[in-house]
């Protein structure tokens, strides 16, 4: 089957990073970006996001794994991009922002954002290779949940998070696609903030429809109980409730 924004951008004359479908497969470094928009212009800016910045970014290797709309919030755009290392995000990211099409359209974008700063940057610990369009796209609905660690242990709580959460995931509808955690290394694009010494596991789920990405909140609170005996290390994780994003994918 024909990757479809691959025959686009070869349509376009774009070239093509070389191995880019094994490239997909070996994404270390990705961005979780959440933009705050213009009250109205979610609709506007999906439609120029998609038909000028998506191709051009996989043609440079910044690979966009994923465009959704905030369920909770109508002037919220959120997207997922990966790239191979840190290094090739630089490279990726100076080609792309140095580069023609940005040139040409970040008046227009940037006009519809109030604030473009609130950025993960994240390294998969599990299921790094299912992060991509195939499966973060087309219907059903994708939840986000965010867990400030503060001084645990990510290993530790990614631990915890597949043997005690991930079973009643599962089981309430949900198909646990990732866990990621924050990438330690230095921002190697400054020119685009990301929210440093903010320590996070993310994991990522994706449901048939909204009513069952719901049921899986009010079953988890019938099962309070699935925290009792957990290790005092991993109490910092817990002692807020996660920053959790329901997301549709956006066609």
């Amino acid at each position: 089957m024909v990757d479809r924004r691959l025959f686009l951008a070869g349509a376009a004359g774009v070239a093509i990073a070389p191995a880019l479908a094994e490239e997909k497969t070996a994404l270390q470094v990705i961005e979780l970006r959440q933009y705050t928009l213009k009250g109205g212009t979610r609709a506007a800016f999906t439609r120029l996001f998609e038909r000028e910045f998506v191709v051009p970014q996989n043609a440079v290797g910044a690979h966009v794994l994923g465009v959704f709309r905030d369920l909770d919030d109508p002037d919220r755009f959120v997207w997922m991009r990966g790239f191979t290392s840190m290094e090739a995000r630089k490279t990726a990211l100076e080609a792309f922002y140095f580069g023609p099409v940005w040139k040409a359209h970040r008046d227009r974008a940037n006009g519809m954002m109030i604030d473009s700063d609130n950025v993960l940057l994240l390294r998969p610990l599990m299921g790094g290779d299912l992060l991509d369009p195939e499966r973060l796209g087309g219907h059903g609905v994708v939840r986000i949940a965010i867990h400030r660690l503060r001084a645990t242990d990510p290993a530790a709580f990614a631990a915890f998070f597949n043997d005690v959460m991930a079973p009643r995931i599962e089981k309430a509808g949900g198909h646990v696609l990732a866990t990621l955690t924050t990438e330690t290394a230095a921002n190697s694009f400054p020119r685009l903030p990301v929210r440093e010494h903010d320590p996070v596991l993310a994991w990522i789920a994706r449901f048939r429809d909204e009513a069952a990405e719901r049921a899986l909140s009010t079953k988890l609170a019938a099962t309070g109980a699935w925290r009792d005996g957990i290790a005092d290390a991993l109490l910092p994780a817990l002692m807020q409730k996660p920053e959790v994003l329901r997301l549709t994918p956006v066609a």
